[in-house]
């Protein structure tokens, strides 16, 4: 595969990509549009109750952004006219059967014209609540699955998971199919989210409850199953109904680990981080293992995974193939050479605060297990809350409400470190055998660095977070 063949497979195809306003999808999207304008058509699902909406949501959460920038460049007052020629946006719901596409004139053209289907739609909330994130990571990859099926041309569905469906298992994880543990109904899954439902709506509960309820229900059943959290469990569920029903159609399962500012293109820097906590002088402990890796890649450069894998897998029947996307074994990061980073910067570069004086930051202190965590967090606030709620009797309860303010507080700081914890404290390597091929077949082409790089050995990590992803977070997120 050399670089000319990818611009060609790409050259008068049409693709639909779902979820096609979300982070990884704009980035997907803008790069097909820039390096091929002779890509046939991009059908772009978004959730919205009709075109106009769906239109509007486009422009505001994609064109309208710097992301667009260069393409702005390139085609001026154009721009309009040719993204109306190459792109439709379709008003949907991967929830719904036929993904919620109401115009049937509509629907005909897409399974007429849909060659590959790219399935970005998710919800990424670790806490989600269970009805949702079983709706949209495993019944809405069979719906997406489904509609993919009456696609008469279609060539592959490339579908975005996560790397972290593994679980909290150590060591090497490879690119294989997740162990799922016993067999799981997912519509089994679905009547215990029905009767939950129906048992609160019989005792009369209120909108909060039932979210929480939900929330609860979500981690329990991961939990049952051996997994931390909601979403890595709806996700590797997603996986399986996949495997299972695919019947024909060549299948990529995408597994990225976590997804960081875009290293070049468009354009250096674009995502949030704790980074801005830290900055602002709010953040000043951090729980986590000093040498553990964080496993991260930035974004442009899983997009251009993506479009090495839709090019590698097109029309390769009955076959299925899963790729890690990530840099904890060809280039680790570890949690002490983040810390590092930022507190280089910051020192640097201090954040001025809204009263004009730059934020003088600290290197931040670091709690190397759970149990050392709860320690701090016992000795730092639970101690003086103890105190204060006996100064509170004494007083007659005159501080009750600042008590129970930082009380929440401090539950919610466990309560959020006890749902990272895996990852904090994660001692998984993501193997990527599979994607190493993929850049093995680039890099013949000998220009992969000028737009399908996505070799994490070339980055340097220190230069990345103190000219690329730190500027792009004191941009784009402070406020």
């Amino acid at each position: 595969m050399e670089l000319d063949s990818i611009l060609d497979v790409l050259d008068k195809k049409t693709i639909l990509v779902t979820g096609a306003t979300g982070f990884l999808a704009k980035i997907f999207v803008e790069k097909i549009l820039r390096i091929q304008p002779n890509v046939k058509k991009l059908y772009l699902l978004v959730r919205a109750t009709d075109s106009m909406s769906a239109l509007r949501r486009f422009q505001t959460e994609a064109v309208e952004k710097d992301l667009f920038k260069v393409m702005k460049e390139k085609y001026h007052t154009n721009l309009q006219s040719f993204l109306s020629e190459k792109v439709i946006l379709v008003p949907g719901d991967i929830t719904c059967e036929n993904l919620g596409i109401k115009d049937s004139c509509l629907k005909e053209d897409m399974w007429r014209d849909v060659e590959v289907v790219v399935n970005t739609a998710a919800s990424t909330n670790f806490f989600e609540r269970y009805d949702v994130a079983l709706a949209l990571n495993t019944f809405g990859a069979k719906f997406v699955l489904d509609f993919a099926k009456k696609c008469i041309n279609i060539k592959l569905l490339l579908h975005v998971s996560t790397a972290y469906v593994s679980g909290e298992k150590p060591g090497i994880i490879l690119e294989s199919t997740c162990y799922l543990g016993e067999t799981i109904d997912i519509e089994h899954e679905k009547r215990i989210i029905e009767d939950r439902l129906k048992e609160l709506e019989y005792h009369n509960a209120n909108q909060e409850v039932v979210k929480m309820a939900m929330k609860d229900l979500g981690r329990q059943r991961a939990n049952h199953y051996g997994w931390p959290n909601t979403y890595v469990f709806t996700k590797a569920l997603g996986e399986m109904v996949l495997q299972q029903f695919k019947r024909d159609i060549p299948l990529v399962i995408f597994r990225p680990t976590i997804i960081s500012s875009t290293y070049k293109e468009p354009f250096p820097g674009t995502i949030d981080s704790f980074i801005v906590g830290y900055g602002k002088g709010r953040l000043r402990f951090v729980a986590s293992d000093p040498e553990c890796v964080f496993d991260v890649l930035p974004a442009d450069m899983v997009v251009n995974a993506m479009i090495a894998a839709i090019v590698a897998n097109v029309d390769q029947t009955f076959s299925v193939t899963i790729y890690h996307v990530g840099s904890s074994v060809s280039n680790p990061l570890t949690n002490t050479m983040i810390q590092k980073y930022i507190y280089m910067y910051f020192t640097q570069h201090p954040w001025t605060n809204k009263n004009g004086k730059p934020v003088i930051v600290g290197k931040l202190r670091t709690l190397k297990s759970m149990a050392s965590f709860q320690r701090y967090i016992t000795l730092r606030f639970m101690l003086p809350l103890q105190v204060l709620k006996v100064v509170n009797v004494i007083l007659c309860q005159a501080f009750a409400s600042t008590c129970n303010n930082i009380e929440r507080k401090i539950n919610f700081v466990l309560w959020l470190v006890k749902l990272y914890q895996p990852y904090l404290f994660s001692k998984s390597l993501y193997d990527d055998i599979n994607t190493e091929k993929l850049r093995n077949m680039v890099r013949e082409s000998k220009q992969d660095d000028v737009f399908f790089n996505f070799d994490p050995k070339i980055i340097d990590w220190e230069d990345y977070f103190l000219h690329t992803h730190i500027p792009g977070v004191v941009r784009y997120e402070f406020k």
